[in-house]
């Protein structure tokens, strides 16, 4: 089963991405989450950009709720 890892930019953007993890529950899929913000831990979000694969996701879910550096970021990097 693909897992998923969920990076939100900071504890404020839960609301983003609760539609995304309410359909992942639903549909048993494993998911992980992890804030890491692109303007405060900018070389935090690059190592796990970097480690994607190695953890085992298969897909990113990446949202910010003020700029959208985040997950144009993590793209780059992963």
């Amino acid at each position: 089963m693909a897992k998923v890892g969920i990076v939100m930019g900071s504890k404020t953007d839960r609301d983003i991405v609760k539609p995304a993890i309410d359909m992942l529950e639903r549909l048993g899929i494993d998911y992980e989450v992890s804030i890491i913000s692109a303007h405060r831990s900018p070389e935090k979000l690059r190592e796990y950009g970097l480690k994607v694969e190695e953890q085992g996701f298969e897909v990113i879910i990446a949202a910010a709720g003020g700029a959208a550096h985040l997950p144009g970021i993590l793209a780059r990097r992963s």
